[in-house]
């Protein structure tokens, strides 16, 4: 379904473009008055018929018709024919914070820069600071972000290479038929970035398989980094690198076993004077946990294989029970159309309890976040009204009053006290000013943290992953502050966020931190990716008694409240 901001995002970018090839200003401006008027517009737009969409303030009949286009379509004339005489690359250029449509167009028609690679290289030059309006510190700026986003150019997000890998696994059970299958690598390990997307074959006809492999349509064999056991190419759909591992059926776990785990994982799993390494080079294994057994070890599932905490652990037969998708009970963390969410309160609510869900915590943004149509007094007003309305249309289901206070550059919170306090619970987080040092960083979330108000820590680090790295902090020194103010550490199960990051979850536990998997969903389908939140838990120890949205309802509103009473009487 198309939504408001769908629209509001695709106008956004026609007067991008317009502007990027020199457009009458005036046409230009109409696109972005367009996306004014449609933020102010309060409902949704895809169930109004042309004549209410020309009742809404500000738009003419073109925009109606563009609209329209939009609704029926998912795109309109105008882009499109934009589109088509616009380098891909200059939309790629367009991305790179800073650089806004007038400094895009400058770079395009002064110096040709029409792709990421060619900035590059004219950054190196030290040719971009010399233009005007750009300077040294900007150019520093722009060669940092070109080299993240190249450097990461074929990785997937976890979310991307799981879709992608069982694609790769249809593909060759139908292909190869009488073969054993075996995801391996970081795919396997379940980690946030998949460098590529690793399966192991096992098989007594290597030369055959390996030249059927070659002709599966979906992939590029690179021949130059392959060999006779080792397949390596492309996934055609988007570039990202595959690895198929050939061994005989009778080698096939060992294969398996020595490429999941990390190096770390195989050479500290020791017992005497074997390793994991020994023990694959031995004899074949009938399976993995038989090389665990030979080790007098506990079996690792595959995604804690990394040489972190899970070998003292695995020595000791005291690896966790791990949380599992089905124990969460509730979501929290999640946006609604009151700031710059797709979907309503209800829709929410009702796709939760759909889900089997017995709560909803919604944290809309709040006013400081001007850019997501954060919430103003009276907006909190009004749905926190809403929100009493529904819970006696819903109970036993029950929706929490939260927010998602942005953390301001002194670390204080948004909003004044008396609206703090008329939240179930807050969730803070920092949006703005994302450029700090460690020890700046660290101090904005270390009074936010120290703050009465404040529940639950929000994407701690602020990163985007394959995006933008997220601004350093002390993590120690953060976790040790919410274990002091009993604040709960959340786990942003958004795909590009996966923060906290995994290698600080057993830390956190260790220092007796509450964790939630929170999906800080914006529509209804982003309720799932709790999922994410899990396999990130999942691969830092959590287990379901240190997972707080694991908790009933009775319990969650119990321990709102009870918290709540004591951070502001001061106990």
């Amino acid at each position: 379904m198309i939504s408001k901001k769908d629209i509001i995002k695709l106008f956004k970018l026609t007067a991008s473009l317009m502007e990027i090839h020199g457009e009458n200003e005036f046409k230009t401006r109409v696109y972005s008055n367009a996306s004014f008027n449609l933020e102010k517009y309060e409902g949704e737009l895809n169930k109004l018929s042309r004549e209410e969409l020309a009742n809404i303030e500000g738009l003419g009949k073109s925009m109606v018709e563009n609209i329209t286009q939009i609704l029926e379509t998912g795109t309109f004339e105008k882009l499109e024919e934009l589109r088509k005489v616009t380098p891909g690359g200059l939309l790629d250029i367009a991305g790179i914070k800073g650089l806004g449509a007038k400094k895009v167009r400058m770079l395009w028609k002064e110096l040709g820069i029409d792709t990421l690679e060619g900035l590059r290289k004219a950054c190196e030059g030290n040719i971009i600071s010399g233009l005007k309006g750009f300077g040294q510190k900007t150019q520093d700026n722009i060669i940092k972000e070109v080299n993240y986003i190249l450097a990461n150019k074929y990785k997937l997000l976890y979310e991307e290479a799981e879709i992608f890998a069982d694609q790769i696994q249809e593909i060759l059970e139908e292909k190869l038929p009488d073969v054993l299958i075996s995801q391996a690598g970081e795919l396997r390990r379940k980690l946030e970035i998949v460098d590529e997307l690793t399966f192991v074959i096992g098989t007594d006809r290597i030369v055959e398989v390996y030249d059927k492999l070659s002709e599966i349509d979906s992939f590029e064999h690179t021949y130059t980094e392959s060999g006779p056991f080792n397949w390596r190419g492309n996934l055609l759909e988007n570039g990202a690198k595959v690895h198929f591992i050939l061994c005989s059926k009778e080698q096939f776990y060992n294969k398996v076993l020595l490429h999941t785990g990390s190096e770390k994982h195989l050479a500290l799993a020791t017992h005497e004077q074997s390793n994991l390494f020994s023990i694959i080079s031995e004899s074949p294994l009938k399976d993995e946990a038989t090389a665990y057994e030979k080790l007098s070890m506990q079996y690792v599932i595959p995604e804690l294989r990394e040489g972190w905490f899970e070998i003292e652990q695995a020595r000791k037969n005291e690896l966790p029970k791990l949380i599992e998708f089905e124990d969460l009970k509730g979501t929290l963390h999640n946006h609604s159309t009151y700031s710059d969410g797709k979907n309503t309160l209800r829709e929410m609510a009702e796709k939760c309890i759909e889900m089997g869900y017995e709560y909803l915590g919604i944290s809309d943004h709040s006013k400081s976040a001007f850019y997501a149509n954060g919430l103003q007094e009276f907006h909190v007003k009004k749905q926190h009204e809403e929100i009493d309305q529904l819970n006696k249309e819903l109970a036993p289901f029950k929706i929490f009053k939260g927010i998602e206070s942005d953390i301001l550059n002194d670390g204080s919170l948004d909003y004044e006290s008396d609206i703090l306090e008329s939240f179930d619970f807050i969730v803070a987080s920092i949006h703005s000013n994302l450029n700090m040092d460690i020890t700046k960083a660290t101090n904005r979330l270390l009074t936010a943290i120290q703050n009465p108000y404040t529940t639950i820590l929000g994407h701690s680090t602020g990163r985007l992953l394959l995006r933008r790295e997220g601004y350093p902090i002390d993590h120690k020194t953060i976790i040790d502050a919410c274990t002091e103010n009993d604040v709960i550490i959340e786990i942003n199960a958004n795909p590009w966020r996966l923060d906290l990051d995994w290698r600080w979850v057993n830390y956190a536990l260790e220092k007796g931190i509450t964790l939630s998997i929170n999906p800080d969903a914006h529509e209804l389908e982003g309720l799932r990716d709790m999922y994410y939140g899990v396999q990130v838990g999942r691969k830092g120890g959590l287990t379901k008694e240190k997972t707080f949205n694991c908790l009933g309802v009775k319990e969650v509103e119990e321990y709102f409240k009870k918290r709540k009473e004591q951070k502001l009487n001061g106990k």
